[in-house]
């Protein structure tokens, strides 16, 4: 039996709403927003008293998706520094196919989004960069060169 799809990525943010105007200004978009606690959710996670928000954003094709939870409790655990390199063992990162990688940056920047390194051509195929965003949440892009 094989899997039928990649149904979503989850992050835990501690500051959901600059969470979800990072991704919506990325295109995503907001399906909802729900609270989750009780049995289920602690069977789940594996941890006990569970109890979060989720918001669930779609990219525009409707394929993909991003969860975000906000953990009333148990308290979240940050780790510390936030902006880590990439090569941290366990380090993930979403990545995104973009129109116009500069412009995406740029409509980044003022929700917090900053350069991890610089905008690099791979051969005549791609842009791609990373951008650590809310939260050090480590975002790809990549824009076809046609």
């Amino acid at each position: 039996m094989a899997i039928q799809r990649m149904d979503n990525v989850g992050i835990v943010v501690e500051d959901m709403d600059a969470a979800i105007a990072y991704f919506v200004e990325l295109g995503l978009e907001l399906e909802g927003r729900a609270e989750v606690k009780g049995l289920v959710a602690d069977q789940c996670t594996g941890l006990d008293g569970v109890h979060c928000d989720i918001a669930m954003l779609r990219t525009p094709d409707g394929h993909s998706r991003l969860e975000l939870a906000k953990y009333r409790s148990p308290t979240a655990i940050s780790t510390e520094p936030r902006n880590q390199p990439h090569n941290i063992v366990g380090t993930h990162r979403v990545m995104f196919a973009v129109d116009d990688i500069q412009d995406t940056v740029a409509r980044l920047r003022p929700h917090g989004a900053e350069l991890i390194g610089e905008i690099a051509r791979y051969e005549d195929s791609y842009l791609l960069c990373y951008l650590r965003g809310p939260e050090g949440i480590i975002v790809g892009l990549a824009e076809q060169l046609h």
